[in-house]
């Protein structure tokens, strides 16, 4: 499906038609299970949101941002704030995908009291519909607490960016029997404790597809397998913005040689003075 957009005369940026269709909701997700797969993609702004809505079911503002937006060298430094102020931009942005959260470190394990009101916040600052923490078994009564009090949760098993100074790097987990087991264990837990959907990052294939078939919420895969009930990417480097990427990565386009092209022209006008020219000047009154 296309999207139309219009253009708001206050900002003159253009601006996405009102949907011919409803926003999905966390009912339609859950009932995604063994169907069509589900289609999610990071989103940090409000433009990348307009272009991406239509096709996607699900938006993630990740805390990756960390990374791609920052420059920082991990999601651990990222803030609730920092999540507030591009969830906003994305919802604005959008008007059918249902937009997903991320919980940042330090705001949701000490209790699920404090959960609470970090995921609370969240969803009032920007009219998002859920929200996503990482943590399995020691994660479920978090995700029980913020379940029976109105706010939907997507869990996140297997490798767990928040935890990378524990796991000592981004490596695939679960290659080891025990620790297969204790993947399949955390997803099972958060599932059973009321998640709406599971991602699965970075883990040896068969442990996706086990998770799969034993919870009843969706599964979103990252490195997981295409068995998953639906596939999430950093946008960015999907869209080849970076040279490196992850292993699970496949690139769809050439953002940054676009942008490498595009910069190298403007930067060949500007010096040869032939931009700007007529049509973008102003002429005085006759």
């Amino acid at each position: 499906m296309s999207t139309t957009f219009t253009i708001d005369t206050a900002t003159s940026r253009a601006t996405p038609t009102p949907a011919p269709m409803k926003r999905l909701t966390i009912p339609a997700i859950r009932a995604a299970k063994g169907r069509t797969p589900l289609v999610m993609l990071t989103a940090y702004t409000v433009r990348m949101a307009q272009l991406m809505d239509a096709q996607c079911d699900m938006l993630l503002v990740g805390d990756s941002l960390g990374q791609v937006i920052y420059g920082l060298p991990s999601t651990v430094p990222v803030t609730l704030d920092m999540m507030a102020a591009h969830g906003s931009a994305v919802v604005r942005g959008s008007y059918h995908a249902l937009v997903v959260i991320d919980m940042p470190f330090g705001s949701y394990e000490a209790s699920p009291a404090q959960a609470f009101e970090s995921a609370a916040m969240l969803l009032k600052a920007t009219g998002a519909a859920a929200v996503k923490l990482e943590g399995g078994t020691a994660m479920a009564e978090t995700v029980a607490f913020l379940s029976q009090r109105g706010i939907p949760v997507m869990g996140h098993v297997g490798l767990t960016p928040q935890a990378v100074n524990q796991l000592g790097g981004y490596g695939a987990r679960g290659r080891s029997a025990a620790e297969a087991e204790r993947i399949v264990a955390d997803a099972v837990a958060v599932a059973e404790a009321g998640a709406f959907a599971v991602v699965i990052e970075g883990v040896v294939e068969p442990i996706a597809v086990d998770i799969t078939r034993r919870i009843a919420c969706p599964t979103i895969g990252i490195g997981a397998s295409a068995q998953c009930d639906g596939q999430v990417l950093v946008a960015e480097d999907m869209l080849g913005l970076f040279e490196r990427t992850p292993r699970f990565v496949k690139t769809f386009g050439d953002m940054a040689g676009h942008i490498e092209a595009a910069v190298t022209t403007y930067a060949e006008e500007v010096r040869s003075r032939t931009f700007p020219g007529p049509d973008q000047l102003y002429a005085p009154k006759a």
